[in-house]
């Protein structure tokens, strides 16, 4: 004989809420401790990239370029590189796009009102980075049929590549090597400090997205406040560190490393993996935005070899209207 006993489970009023509360401090818990990985990180990157440039006898910006940005685009190469994976690409091009564009204007932004001053660009920048803008039309221009192919991906890594190969070469003065062991050693702990950065990085946005979904924010200001904003947490740190040391050229360059790095390589990828489709406006709104962006900052590169603080406002404003443009079109 089977008995059936039917047991009727009983849930305490509230319980539920005290659910999401448990969650939510959880959740808030992980992410000031990613955010200390993230400071800490920052902190001893500048100290050891510093070191390290003395090492190798390379400047500064030569550093950023290559060392910092390389490792601050794994947040948004991962997420890209999963959503190509997981069949929706376009999630991962417009959160590429969308952190090249905060880079360029409110990462800036925030860098010169921490310091409180200009930010100084070397003449070096300006004259061996003049094509740097034009880069950013390249992936403009191939994805204006609303397709990434493989041969579009192998354009845009090789130009990614050869960027950042002449910036090596011409930040290389052919001196002679300091201490071996030295370098090593500096460059282990370079490596250590912003793997450190990059996992606290990785959980900031994790935890800051599970932590918008149980407070029911709308997706699209997820995406845009938290995943596009969350993966630009190490340059910014690293930036303002290395500022606030006087260190302008190596906060320069580590954005402008990772935006390209972001622009060219990490889209590469995406499309030699899987050659993909996507809605055209993320060309047209988000693509253009990046362009224009990239074009204004290096005016003002330009123009005072510096930028300014009303500048720098300037940046924040556009940001917002990007902010704004964005989430008009996608609502």
């Amino acid at each position: 004989m089977i008995v059936y006993v039917n047991k009727i489970v009983k849930i305490k009023p509230g319980s539920g809420k005290r659910l999401i509360e448990m969650n939510m401090i959880q959740n808030l818990f992980i992410l000031s401790f990613s955010l200390f990985l993230v400071i800490k990180g920052a902190m001893l990157s500048v100290k050891y990239a510093d070191q390290l440039a003395v090492n190798f006898q390379l400047s500064k910006y030569v550093v950023g370029f290559i060392f910092v940005a390389i490792i601050s685009i794994l947040p948004e190469a991962l997420i890209s590189i999963n959503s190509s994976l997981e069949g929706v690409p376009a999630f991962g091009l417009a959160t590429l796009f969308a952190s090249n564009v905060a880079d360029l204007t409110i990462v800036f932004a925030i860098i010169i009102f921490v310091s409180g001053r200009s930010i100084k660009i070397e003449s070096k920048i300006l004259k061996n980075n003049i094509a740097y803008p034009f880069l950013f039309l390249m992936p403009v221009i191939l994805g204006l049929d609303g397709y990434y192919s493989r041969i579009d991906g192998t354009i845009l890594i090789t130009s990614g590549v050869i960027f950042f190969y002449f910036t090596y070469k011409a930040g290389n003065k052919n001196t002679p090597a300091l201490n071996r062991d030295r370098r090593i050693k500096n460059l282990i702990f370079l490596i250590l400090s912003i793997l450190s950065l990059m996992v606290g990085s990785h959980f900031t946005v994790t935890s800051a997205v599970d932590l918008a979904h149980s407070l029911r924010i709308n997706p699209i200001l997820i995406g845009i406040f938290i995943v596009a904003i969350g993966t630009t947490i190490p340059e910014l740190i690293f930036s303002i560190k290395a500022v606030k040391k006087q260190k302008d050229s190596l906060a320069v360059a580590a954005i402008l490393g990772t935006v390209l790095a972001d622009a060219t390589i990490i889209v590469g990828i995406m499309a030699i993996i899987n050659p993909f489709s996507f809605p055209q406006k993320i060309i047209y709104v988000t693509g253009i935005f990046m362009l224009l962006t990239s074009f204004i900052l290096y005016y003002f590169m330009y123009t005072e070899k510096n930028i300014s603080k009303k500048e720098g406002l300037f940046l924040f404003v556009f940001w917002i209207i990007f902010i704004l443009t964005e989430f008009f079109i996608n609502n």
